[in-house]
């Protein structure tokens, strides 16, 4: 599931430089979309760019015909100032369909906008789901009952957006009942917590890979090769590196060059991945060969517990260098193999920690990344393929 950050910049926030200020710190922290009344919009798209969303009268004749394009948002939103907001009043009994007209007769409008004052206001926001796109959900106390109804009524219906305060808030509805709220609207000024917000989406959207250990059965002398090196747009952090082997079904654990070394400088930005025809795990479970990637390819970062983040290549670098083989068994009794360079700058995870490759030695064990089936153009296929 894609999850997003919406960021609230309405009026209420405050006169246009306070908008301002908290719309840019969105802008510059990656936030999905910017929420803001339809007054704002072409003064966002000059600011930066960003998809917009524009409060709207339920009562408005014209919708989304400004004057230049360039004024026009991208998603139109009601409920704000009416019945959604308790502006106008809510009957404590409400059972029925949402009076959320200009929803219905103009296709500009694709967003209801309720806070959550009542048990009513929960059935309001489930009758405006049933013609919203996005359907935004604002609890005055932040609970989570609110949300895991709705979550369970609504959830497939629309686009369920959750009101938040702070990237905890966020976290919390990223993850109610094992699904979550699709996004979140924030409403803070904070640039820090705004991006930790953002870091909360990224988050929840990544992988969480099972590292298991693969002993060592063979590590020999194998020649020359030409080795590439993965520099990336990213500093990786200590216990951070990628998945690399010969075979797609078992890649090894390698670290980046975090460490310092009596022999060069640390290159946090970088690991020492193997040889041209090797495998590397990238973003959304595929592979490529090494000797394909090219400034602007993503790879896939990994730490030791499987937790994964994209970077960017900035360049693959490529010279010929003394390698190893290294041939590993896992537990079920698979044999997995690749090349890496023969240097002692060059880490695997044994069970005794980051250890150089040089010093590894038959019966180690070491993290591995298992998976089922073979690749065709990087991706993994259901067919007799046999790697050796």
């Amino acid at each position: 599931m894609t999850r997003e950050v919406w960021l609230k910049a309405d009026g209420a926030v405050g006169d246009w430089e306070a908008r301002k200020r908290r719309i840019t710190a969105g802008l510059e922290a990656g936030v999905d979309w910017v929420l803001v009344d339809e007054a704002d919009v072409a003064r966002v798209r000059e600011l930066g760019q960003v998809n917009v969303a524009a409060f709207t009268s339920e009562d408005a004749d014209v919708i989304g015909e400004a004057e230049d394009d360039a004024a026009e948002a991208d998603a139109y939103v009601v409920g704000k100032n009416g019945e959604g907001d308790g502006t106008v009043d809510l009957p404590s009994d409400f059972s029925g369909s949402a009076d959320l007209t200009t929803l219905r007769r103009n296709d500009d409008v694709t967003g209801a906008y309720v806070r959550i004052l009542g048990k009513e206001y929960e059935a309001f926001a489930e009758a405006a789901a049933e013609t919203a796109d996005y359907t935004f959900v604002v609890g005055e106390d932040w609970t989570i009952i609110p949300l895991e109804n709705l979550i369970a009524r609504i959830g497939e219906e629309t686009t369920l957006v959750a009101g938040v305060t702070t990237a905890e808030e966020a976290d919390t509805a990223f993850e109610t009942l094992d699904i979550g709220a699709d996004a979140v609207l924030l409403d803070s000024d904070d640039p820090d917590e705004i991006r930790r917000t953002v870091g909360v989406r990224d988050r929840a959207e990544r992988e969480t890979l099972d590292l298991e250990w693969a002993e060592v059965v063979e590590i020999a002398e194998a020649g020359a090769a030409d080795r590439v090196c993965v520099d990336t747009g990213t500093l990786m952090d200590g216990d951070e590196g990628m998945l690399v082997g010969s075979m797609s079904r078992g890649l090894f654990f390698v670290y980046a060059e975090t460490a310092e070394s009596p022999y060069v400088a640390s290159r946090p930005f970088r690991v020492n991945a193997g040889a041209v025809h090797a495998y590397i795990r990238t973003p959304g479970g595929g592979t490529k060969y090494l000797a394909e990637l090219e400034s602007g390819d993503e790879v896939q970062v990994v730490d030791v517990e499987g937790h994964t983040r994209e970077a960017v290549v900035g360049r693959a670098k490529i010279e010929r260098r003394p390698m190893f083989r290294l041939t590993a068994e896992t537990d079920d009794g698979d044999r997995i193999d690749t090349l890496i360079q023969n240097a002692e700058t060059i880490k695997v995870e044994t069970e005794d920690g980051r250890t150089a490759i040089t010093d590894v030695e038959a019966g180690d064990r070491v993290k591995v990344f298992t998976q089922e089936g073979g690749r065709h153009f990087g991706e993994q296929v259901e067919e007799r393929i046999i790697e050796k």
